[in-house]
């Protein structure tokens, strides 16, 4: 198998904010598995806060590129999902670039989409969130504006006021919201007033509302919330699901987060056994790890796949977005195919 690594600045249109910094670009590793006439795709995206670093992951996928150089067409998915995994007790974003590709891989290899492959079937289109980020008024409602192809809408909070950030974003939309707080509250009774106050202003979510270590605050918010409780940061692989499942009534599965495809299977199969609500989510990805996601819709009750739109110069292509709806097309794998060779 032919290992290919490169590095790419995904530069966003408008400079993105949330509670803890703005950004205006997010770097990822894109990686390129070849057996024989088959090509698979991946991605590990790695914005600055999920604590992993550009150099620790190409030196990761070196190594698991060096791994991967024995095995041919024939290669059993599972066992070598398994194997790069136990490369590092970190990596997870890498990790994921390469359960991505894999699969991807394995679709083509099949002329299955991942979906297929998966036993888990085509979604009908899906509803996503459009994310907007902290900004100022003139340009909050400018991206609404852009947004309007989108029924939903995801807020970024966790300010000084957040009922006055949504009481401006109410003078531009009625449209429902998600509000992802990224740990921006600390006491709980603010917790439960902001929730209250946010249902009444359409809000229909909240996500990661408290710091992680403030687990016992939120068990206490959750026996009094109005509205479903997202965990997020609170939550990367399957052993954190049985803590977060005492004070959220969902989980926010991201890729980037999680290590990929093979994982986040399981996660869902998991929380689903604890009535938990399933959202899938991204890491500010391009369409390529989006689009891998994606397959996993029909299993979802919320999905948050509006990274590609966010973007100029998305090197990928093979989602559809029509009317706010998620559209996947029926290609093997996770379906995606290069604009143009950014590997050359």
């Amino acid at each position: 198998m032919k290992v290919s690594i490169k590095p790419y600045s995904l530069e966003f249109k408008h400079p993105f904010g949330v509670s803890s910094n703005i950004r205006h670009n997010t770097i990822s590793v894109f990686l390129k598995l070849e057996a024989g006439a088959y090509t698979g795709f991946g991605e590990a995206c790695i914005p600055e806060y999920l604590g992993e670093t550009l150099s620790d992951t190409l030196a990761f996928l070196e190594a698991a590129g060096k791994l991967l150089e024995n095995a041919d067409q024939l290669f059993d998915l599972t066992q070598t999902i398994n194997a790069v995994d136990s490369l590092s007790e970190k990596n997870n974003a890498g990790k994921a670039a390469v359960d991505i590709a894999l699969h991807d891989l394995k679709g083509k290899i099949l002329n299955m989409p991942f979906y297929e492959m998966a036993g888990i079937g085509k979604s009908e289109p899906m509803t996503t969130s459009f994310t907007i980020g902290l900004d100022k008024e003139s340009k909050l409602e400018q991206k609404i504006i852009e947004a309007s192809d989108f029924s939903v809408l995801k807020i970024k909070a966790g300010t000084a006021d957040d009922l006055r950030l949504i009481r401006l974003i109410r003078k531009f939309t009625s449209k429902p919201l998600y509000v992802d707080v990224n740990q921006g509250w600390r006491d709980r009774h603010h917790v439960i007033n902001m929730i209250s106050r946010m249902k009444e202003e359409g809000v229909i979510l909240i996500e990661q509302p408290m710091p992680v270590k403030m687990q016992e605050e939120m068990e206490w918010v959750k026996e009094r919330s109005s509205l479903p409780l997202i965990a997020d940061e609170s939550i990367k692989r399957l052993p954190d699901l049985d803590k977060v499942a005492e004070g959220f009534t969902g989980i926010n599965i991201k890729l980037m987060k999680c290590t990929g495809l093979a994982e986040a299977m399981k996660m869902i199969a998991a929380a689903r056994e604890k009535n938990m609500k399933i959202l899938l989510g991204c890491m500010a990805e391009s369409t390529c790890a989006t689009a891998a996601m994606a397959q996993l819709m029909k299993l979802a009750d919320y999905i948050d796949l509006d990274a590609p739109n966010l973007y100029k110069n998305d090197p990928f292509e093979g989602l559809t977005y029509r009317n706010g709806k998620v559209i996947l097309n029926d290609q093997p794998g996770i379906g995606v195919k290069m604009r143009s060779d950014i590997f050359l």
